[in-house]
């Protein structure tokens, strides 16, 4: 091969390569933009400690993973105020679009959802859907509405109606500042948001409620849409403000990744449960409890320790009440005292009596999904009075049948050496079924196991002989 035949093969091949290389680059430029995702976080049922961390580690996945937005779906009747500020604050924090979306058809958004729906930077609904009644719940589960609002009742007398007036200006006072707070925190994320503030302090001040249809017409959310992928596809181009910045969405057609809770959460969402806390309580108190009549049973104790233990970590994620925490521990030490010591019932009624009264003000809320069923309470109160009841037949028919324990009962029993029986000195032997602390006029010591039989008691000590082979 010649030289310019050489150089002519090269001269091709570069030709080859430039050529494509362009067609290479122009079809990089014209392909659409690949990748990206849309990460969906479901929040269902009441919100708690576990919703919150549940809703704050899945976002922070989610951003780390280069998610392009986050699709917060919500069926909630509501929940705790601290676990709903903190996942608004996640939100407000987000370096993404949070698109808030009640869905299915028949979700809410109710209390506590309607301030996380308001802070969404995008909020939605879909069709059969309702949010709203976000009036705060007081300790007692009644609205705090202040006297001021409420129809005043008719007074009998002038001095009636001002003591009445006295009475509750300590509660309207407080009442007052509760939903002022709150009216305050839901217009503040309507006005950062540019929706209905005036609906929003309705939906606190009155519990006023709206459906998607309504909502819309409202302008309390922003859009109805049937599913997750009409969603996507009507919100993309709108412009929205993440940390003061203006950013344009992107986000029809992408993939749709759903971030499931992990194991933790699942597990501190049934913990945090108050009917489970209560039952782990009580399984952890009466595990040790049986392990104290019973020692080296060792599986009541361990079981009871363990529960115990789960249950205490989740009344301290739970707005508990400590004083109904200690009337409980009265009453459960106040039963165990009438097993010990018989009062005919007095002191055992006493205990199941505040055991009950503690059960009901465990909780602080009167939130839906944070409290203990009634119904509950109610049967383990029958079931405590119908222990009690038996305990005391037992108690009141053994004092009937039950005869003169003299030394006639004891002594003259054979029984065996517990431990060696040395001259001069005392062991313990197990006789007649009972362990006593034994003497022997014995001039040789016994080994442990030896056969032996009470012949005299001097107190709490038994005299007694080894057992002759003919006996």
């Amino acid at each position: 091969m010649t030289m310019r035949s050489i150089l002519q093969t090269c001269a091709l091949a570069g030709l080859s390569l430039l050529l494509a290389a362009t067609l290479l680059a122009h079809a990089s430029s014209v392909t659409p933009k690949s990748g990206g995702f849309v990460a969906q976080i479901d929040l269902d049922g009441p919100i708690g400690p576990a919703a919150a961390e549940y809703v704050q580690q899945a976002s922070a996945r989610a951003q780390r993973e280069g998610a392009r937005g986050i699709v917060l779906r919500l069926d909630t009747p509501g929940g705790l105020s601290g676990s709903m500020r903190k996942i608004i604050s996640d939100i407000l924090a987000s370096r993404i679009p949070v698109i808030g979306y009640v869905s299915p058809g028949g979700a809410r958004a109710a209390s506590a959802g309607t301030y996380i729906l308001y802070a969404c930077h995008v909020a939605a609904m879909a069709p059969a859907t309702h949010l709203g009644a976000a009036t705060p719940v007081s300790i007692g589960g009644s609205t705090p509405m202040p006297s001021s609002l409420a129809k005043p009742a008719a007074a009998t007398s002038t001095a009636q109606a001002e003591k009445a007036a006295d009475n509750a200006t300590h509660g309207d006072a407080e009442a007052h500042k509760v939903l002022n707070d709150a009216i305050a925190y839901i217009r503040s994320l309507a006005q950062l948001r540019g929706r209905n503030a005036d609906w929003a302090a309705k939906a606190v001040r009155g519990a006023a409620t709206l459906t998607a249809s309504e909502a819309l017409d409202k302008h309390v959310v922003d859009l109805i849409a049937p599913d997750t992928a009409s969603l996507l596809r009507q919100i993309d181009g709108r412009r929205i403000r993440i940390k003061g910045h203006e950013q344009v969405l992107h986000l029809a057609g992408l993939e749709v990744r759903d971030y499931a809770p992990g194991w933790r959460t699942r597990f501190l969402a049934i913990i945090t449960n108050p009917t489970i806390a209560y039952l782990l309580l009580l399984a952890g108190i009466f595990g040790l409890v049986l392990e104290a009549f019973h020692p080296g049973a060792m599986l009541p104790g361990i079981a009871g320790a363990i529960c115990l233990l789960i249950g205490l970590y989740a009344l301290q994620l739970l707005p508990v009440d400590y004083a109904g925490l200690a009337l409980m521990a009265l009453g459960v030490g106040l039963v165990i005292a009438e097993v010990i010591m018989p009062t005919l019932g007095v002191i055992g009624l006493g205990g199941v009596v505040a055991f009950t009264v503690g059960s009901i003000m465990l909780f602080k809320t009167g939130e839906t999904g944070f409290g203990i069923s009634l119904g509950m309470i109610t049967g383990l109160a029958l079931c405590g009075i119908g222990t009690l009841a038996a305990l005391l037949l037992l108690v009141m028919r053994a004092r009937r049948t039950r005869s003169f324990n003299g030394d006639h009962q004891l002594l003259d029993h054979g029984g065996e050496l517990l431990e060696a029986l040395a001259p001069e000195s005392e062991s313990w032997a197990r006789i007649n079924g009972e362990r006593w602390r034994v003497r022997s006029e014995i001039k040789q010591p016994l080994p442990a196991g030896t056969r032996v039989r009470a012949r005299r008691r001097d107190g709490l000590v038994l005299w007694v002989d080894a057992e002759s082979r003919h006996e």
